[in-house]
């Protein structure tokens, strides 16, 4: 249902989404690495499994949330004749596209109003995250990744609401894996040094740059139910 080009549209808005992840995630991170137990503590080389493993279980929930909204984009095509759900998926999938696009370019931040939709079930997750701190071992780094990968965001929201497009839980799956991958610089970056990828995706320019291209993408999928 979806082509290729657009996991290399998720995986960029994931990328220069930068600046959101970071004012989402950043703290978490922080409280991550300043929460990692004393005797664990010896430099950038060892906090790098924690991080590494704490990303792993981030996007693993991401992958995981991606198949529920695939598999929900499934059900709710299975009531259209074939044709009709095809344009109804495409149609999802390049309004998204374009609103993602205008996002990035920081021309319409509308869409981090989406975040109210997951607090009540955040309300329930969060203490469970606490629990997992201090973090002793890359276990329960991962641990806590798989929890605040359900952390309320209006960017990742709006990925999943995407994912429904792909009319398929492998590819919604790998939509969201796409979106996961591109947030890792930024957020690896949080956790350990200030890196050349994440200073770079917060240019203005860059942003732009990939704002258009992506809300080019939803255009011409738009164009293409003409």
């Amino acid at each position: 249902m979806i082509d290729p080009q657009t996991y290399l549209a998720a995986f960029l808005v994931g990328l220069l989404g930068g600046v959101h992840c970071v004012g989402m995630c950043g703290g978490l991170v922080g409280a991550l690495t300043m929460g990692i137990a004393r005797p664990s503590q010896g430099g950038v080389l060892a906090i790098l499994p924690f991080n590494l493993a704490y990303n792993l279980g981030r996007v693993a929930s991401y992958t995981l949330a991606g198949a529920l909204m695939g598999g929900l984009g499934v059900l709710l095509v299975s009531w259209l004749p074939v044709y009709h759900a095809q344009r109804v998926l495409l149609g999802l999938a390049g309004i998204f596209m374009v609103l993602l696009g205008l996002y990035l370019g920081g021309w319409w931040p509308g869409l981090v109003k989406i975040e109210a939709l997951g607090g009540a079930l955040w309300r329930r997750i969060e203490p469970w995250g606490r629990r997992l701190l201090p973090v002793r071992s890359p276990r329960q780094a991962l641990l806590l990744g798989l929890l605040w990968g359900w952390l309320p965001c209006g960017l990742v929201y709006s990925v999943l609401i995407w994912s429904v497009s792909a009319g398929s839980v492998v590819r919604g799956a790998l939509l969201m894996l796409a979106f996961g991958l591109g947030t890792l610089p930024n957020l690896l970056a949080m956790g350990l040094l200030a890196s050349t990828i994440a200073a770079w995706s917060r240019k203005p320019m860059v942003r732009r740059a990939a704002g258009a291209t992506v809300a080019v993408l939803g255009l011409y999928t738009l164009w293409r139910l003409v």
